[in-house]
């Protein structure tokens, strides 16, 4: 019996023993290596801070800031902590009502637990010296971007709050983040951003942080974005819009060997500081709500007949395919007919040859020259239009260019299949399509692309693709389609016979009045037609007429002849960015001061001569 109760003592000795020995390896498992549960503990005295990368410093062509970071700070809530606040006092130090209060705790999640966003300095320095009131409120460092000067607001794009779709799409973001939005912000977010890092920190009971959590072991380091060298220059950038403030347009100058941007306006533009801070979203809609359409990038995104520009194209793809030769003449007698049809023309001597057509601007001339290139030889219509077509295309014209700046529209260069569509197969001729010969028509063209093309025949025949961007982080940009040489299948020869006719235009054409001494400059002037209201002046140009280093489309909205507006602002911008001085003050200032914007109480439009 003595027995049976020793061995059922022992039996319940060894089930304790066991039990404890269970216990003391939980505890020593829970307590040393589960590394969850340390975490957990951990969290309860301290609080993970995510430490933003700042972003990259944007810079011109010289090395001038366009944009860089300013110190912010969010006001978060950290929902666990969150109890008894005063929240008359805690809306009083924010500006806020207590209405907005609850709607902000309203909107709080754990994914985004932003309450109030880039509060400003002064009020920063009062809210840390009273957080201790509020517990489960804490502040929480960023940038963001400033702008030294308001200008290339559409080059540059903006940055703001990453979308929930973005967030579903790519894991680097969450609620709350930041991206870049149009422009360099955009296509250049993933050098530009940096890269986020994290930090425990400890906290007091007074809801302040008091130190680093065990000397940042569990920290990780936040990554600065790369600093961008765009190819701006930002002093003509500056310039430019100044000379198209009060004017719908654009400007784009490229440098003809590199293909480097040099300056892109779009008028009316905006105060790039306008859309950073807590009032984005709010001053967004006030842009987009605006009759002139500020928002809107004309430069890449307007799309106009390239009017008496494209007749040198016409002239080269005449003289590639043998249709004229330099020495053909076409008479003119104010305008081009045949039969019933008749295409106006202005006053000239007649008859011309190639060079004296480009300089004096003939539509009959390219007129004849369109027609003898589509109705060369014994091939087809369709067959010489397709010919003509491939060559125009070559110019980086009816598509979107392959460009650093994303937001294009690609322009249009009509095909066989519209014109079969529209007219029937068969039921269409060269001269059913001839106001192709002078720009008009089914023809447009973006800005951006007027400007490649002018580069174009500055080069005697080749592009390189335009492009914003020409460092990163100090070092070349590695994209090689900011390299490609783009050969146009014209001999370099053609170009020459062009280019004489653009310098004449200068010298003693329809551009003569934005001449400038000891430089020697090319030229064409063009007027677009536009059904909704007055035409549009437009103007190229390259500069100096041997070994180019600034080639240059200038659209003037509803402004009249080419003549009138786009050519002083072209003609100003190319002196300013050669010689750094402006010999014509008079112009400039008659420049500035015109004012094209139809005024809302008397719907009228102040000018002024140029000549």
């Amino acid at each position: 019996m003595n027995n049976k109760f020793a061995e059922r003592k022992y039996v319940i000795q060894a089930i304790f023993i066991a039990i404890g020995v269970l216990f003391l390896f939980r505890l020593f498992y829970l307590q040393i290596i589960d590394e969850d549960l340390k975490i957990a503990a951990m969290n309860n005295t301290t609080r993970p801070i995510t430490e933003y990368a700042k972003r990259g410093v944007i810079y011109d062509r010289k090395g001038n800031p366009l944009v860089f970071n300013q110190v912010a700070y969010d006001l978060n809530v950290d929902l666990k902590e969150i109890k008894n606040i005063d929240t008359t006092e805690l809306c009083s130090l924010i500006a806020i009502s207590k209405e907005q209060f609850i709607d902000k705790m309203r909107k709080l999640s754990y994914a985004d637990p932003s309450f109030q966003k880039q509060i400003s300095p002064e009020t920063y320095a009062a809210l840390q010296e009273k957080l201790y009131k509020f517990p489960g409120f804490y502040l929480q460092k960023r940038t963001i971007r400033k702008y030294p000067k308001p200008i290339a607001a559409h080059v540059l794009g903006y940055v703001g709050e990453v979308s929930d779709n973005l967030i579903k799409k790519n894991p680097y973001y969450k609620s709350g983040d930041y991206i870049g939005t149009l422009g360099i912000e955009k296509y250049y977010e993933n050098d530009l951003r940096g890269q986020k890092g994290v930090k425990k920190m400890l906290v007091n009971r007074f809801n302040r942080i008091i130190g680093s959590y065990k000397e940042g072991v569990y920290d990780t380091a936040a990554v600065d974005g790369l600093p961008l060298m765009t190819t701006l220059d930002a002093e003509l950038q500056e310039y430019g819009e100044k000379l198209m403030q009060n004017k719908k347009g654009s400007i784009v100058a490229i440098e003809p060997s590199t293909g480097e941007i040099l300056v892109l306006v779009s008028s009316p533009t905006y105060d790039p500081n306008l859309l950073v801070g807590r009032k984005l979203s709010e001053t967004y809609t006030a842009l987009s709500l605006d009759e002139n359409k500020p928002l809107i990038n004309r430069a890449t995104l307007g799309q106009y007949p390239p009017g008496s520009t494209f007749k040198l194209i016409n002239g080269l793809i005449g003289l590639q395919e043998g249709a004229i030769t330099p020495e053909t003449r076409f008479g003119c007698n104010r305008g081009y007919t045949v039969g019933n049809f008749h295409m106006g023309c202005h006053a000239h001597f007649s008859p011309l040859d190639l060079r004296e057509a480009v300089q004096h601007s003939c539509n009959a001339y390219f007129a004849a020259t369109f027609r003898a290139s589509i109705d060369k030889g014994s091939e087809s219509t369709e067959t010489r239009f397709n010919k003509w077509r491939d060559y125009v295309v070559s110019f980086g014209l009816g598509s979107r260019l392959p460009s650093d700046y994303l937001n294009q529209e690609t322009g249009y260069v009509p095909t066989v299949k519209y014109y079969d569509k529209y007219h029937g197969k068969g039921y269409w001729k060269s001269l059913t399509i001839v106001s192709l010969a002078i720009g008009q028509g089914e023809m447009s063209v973006t800005p951006l692309q007027l400007a490649n093309m002018t580069a174009a025949i500055a080069n005697r025949g080749y592009y390189v693709t335009p492009h914003l961007v020409k460092m990163v982080n100090d070092k070349p940009i590695d994209n090689p389609e900011f390299h490609r040489v783009r050969k146009i299948p014209i001999d370099s020869a053609n170009f020459e016979v062009i280019i004489d006719g653009m310098y004449n235009v200068v010298e003693s054409g329809t551009a003569a009045g934005g001449k400038l001494k000891n430089i020697p400059f090319c030229g064409k002037t063009g007027t677009a037609q536009n059904p909704h209201g007055d035409d549009h002046s437009i103007f190229i140009a390259f500069a100096p007429k041997d070994h180019p280093k600034i080639a240059i489309a200038v659209i003037v909205e509803n402004a009249g002849f080419g003549a009138t507006y786009a050519v002083p602002v072209a003609s100003l911008l190319i002196e300013k960015y050669l010689t750094d001085t402006i010999t014509r003050p008079q112009m400039e200032e008659k420049l500035i001061n015109a004012n094209l914007l139809k005024s809302k109480n008397t719907g009228e439009k102040t000018a002024g001569n140029f000549q």
